[in-house]
């Protein structure tokens, strides 16, 4: 039990239904709808249309989205890959010769397909009640009623704000200042492109008005997009991967994202004994990055799109690998070899999860890459374009190389998990490539010390990232010390690694109990 005395959360009890996001407007919104009669697959919709206005810098509407459902009566847990691909017309050897060694962040050439919209409207017509149309409601009203920029938003808004450029600035800035808290951000002409999905379906979206306008600015931005890549979006259905930690079936979604990298780092961490080390002690802060470094450098060089490249995932996060990689890992000291190899270090994207009275249970993820995406929008609309191009690598002949109608390595993954073949729970963690680190910090969080869902939330952060050890400052100057001297170098970020939320079915008393990281401004509500 946590010590009331100490500012915290309390998890959330509920025995009907429960959604969990990182904006209290999104979650009422998802409240509501199951208090109303919607299931799951609803209420998650409604709250991944309503946070492109809640958290712009997050996600929108021209991004990706990866969903694990478990339909209600089952516990069989299906896949969704809604993430686009690279227009046909794309060139890597152009961007090579043009004297480009990585891919460009804020620029057309960076912008991928948008496949969200697409993998909603596959939820809402193979899972959901009330379908695709009922979802836009909620999002039509707050684009333009307009919303209260909340405090960890309007941090994000003044840290990244800088990367707003040309259009966008008209769209995201208020009298061309970075919002701040308290003010009311409005999307109008959003509220029209829910519109023509609410009216039309995808196709009211990837055709006629809204298709012209993305097309027609990235021509003019100097992409090589064309209506015949927005025409051939499709979100799929995938086989989920899983691997067991400590008795529990810990399951994935499979490449192009990196849920691999989460079980290969979970089965390295499975090799210790972490239930005998102090949980904010910097033993297992260091194991974990050690670790960390292993599965992220292993992920750069092995995952890619599997539809382009031969990808054996199995043997990635195999026992024969996890002994291999075991002989580098040195407990008392950084081994200077274990590097992660260079990526995007981006940090924004929204997680969400429901679960209705049925049994339903949906675990979602959305994002536009970097924040603000591109930082460049559409003329008309002002939409957003997402950088998940930038994800690729201009390595020739590298699994993730950039290639045209290839999709890019995701940092984006959903979560879900399983005891004795039975539904356990829903989880997401934010935070750009923490992601991955994330699933296994808040999994170990829960088995190895036991922690309830909100504490394995709220508990302290660290990222060996990009040749640094990020510190959170819930880690005491003695623990930074003790780290420096066994060879890392320690920063603090400017802010908190990632967020997250977890909703837990309880075997014995069917108890839904959630919990919504505090680093963001959301929460779990229950009925």
């Amino acid at each position: 039990m946590r010590n009331f005395h100490l500012p915290d959360r309390s998890p959330v009890f509920s025995k009907s239904g429960m959604v969990a996001t990182s904006h209290p407007i999104a979650s009422s919104v998802g409240m509501t709808v199951l208090k109303n009669g919607g299931n799951a697959a609803d209420a998650a919709l409604a709250m991944a249309l309503v946070l492109p206005i809640c958290e712009p810098q997050s996600t929108g509407l021209f991004g990706d989205s990866f969903a694990l459902v478990k339909k209600s009566g089952s516990n069989d847990i299906i896949g969704i890959n809604g993430s686009g691909k690279a227009p046909k017309a794309f060139s890597a050897d152009k961007l090579r010769e043009a004297g480009y060694s990585t891919m460009p962040k804020n620029e057309a050439l960076s912008v991928t397909m948008p496949g969200a919209v697409s993998a909603f409207e596959l939820i809402a017509n193979d899972f959901s009640k009330w379908g695709l149309s009922e979802a836009c409601k909620p999002a039509i009203k707050y684009s333009e009623e307009g919303v209260p920029i909340h405090p960890r938003v309007a941090l994000d808004w003044n840290l990244e704000g800088s990367n707003l450029s040309g259009v966008a600035q008209q769209f995201y800035l208020l009298n061309g200042k970075i919002p701040k808290t308290g003010q009311i951000f409005r999307a109008p002409m959003q509220g029209e492109v829910l519109r023509y999905i609410s009216d039309h379906g995808a196709k009211g979206f990837y055709d006629g008005v809204v298709a012209k306008d993305f097309i027609s600015s990235l021509k003019e931005l100097g992409g090589p997009h064309d209506y015949e890549d927005l025409y051939e979006v499709t979100a799929e259905y995938v086989a989920p991967i899983s691997e067991t930690y400590r008795g529990y079936e810990v399951v994935e979604l499979p490449p192009n994202g990196q849920g691999a990298t989460a079980l290969l780092m979970l089965k390295l961490l499975e090799r210790f004994d972490l239930s005998s080390m102090d949980p904010e002690g910097a033993e297992r802060i260091h194991l974990e990055a050690e670790i960390s470094k292993l599965a992220y450098s292993a992920r750069d060089k092995i995952i890619g799109d599997p539809k382009i490249e031969d990808i054996d995932v199995e043997s990635f996060y195999s026992q024969l690998f996890v002994s291999q990689l075991l002989d580098s890992i040195d407990i008392e000291r950084v081994n200077e070899h274990n590097l992660i190899t260079s990526h995007n270090p981006h940090k924004d994207t929204v997680y969400l999860t429901a679960i209705d009275s049925e049994g339903m249970a949906v675990s979602l993820i959305f994002s536009i890459f970097d924040s603000f995406g591109t930082g460049l929008a559409s003329q008309r609309y002002g939409i957003l374009f997402q950088n998940r191009g930038s994800g690729f690598t201009l390595e020739p002949g590298h699994p993730n190389e950039a290639k045209a109608g290839k999709r890019p390595l995701h940092t984006i993954i959903p979560g879900m998990l399983k005891k004795d073949g039975n539904f356990f729970m829903t989880f997401g963690v934010m935070g750009g490539q923490y992601q991955a680190n994330g699933h296994a910090r808040v999994i170990s969080n829960l088995i190895d010390f036991n922690m309830d869902v909100q504490e394995a939330l709220s508990f302290p952060r660290s990222f060996a990232n990009e040749g640094v050890l990020q510190l959170e400052h819930g880690y005491s100057g003695k623990i930074e010390k003790i780290l420096s001297s066994l060879g890392h170098n320690v920063v603090r970020p400017d802010k908190p690694i990632g967020g997250g939320q977890v909703i837990r079915r309880d075997p014995a008393s069917g108890l839904l109990i959630g919990g919504s990281d505090p680093r963001k401004d959301g929460c779990a509500l229950g009925f």
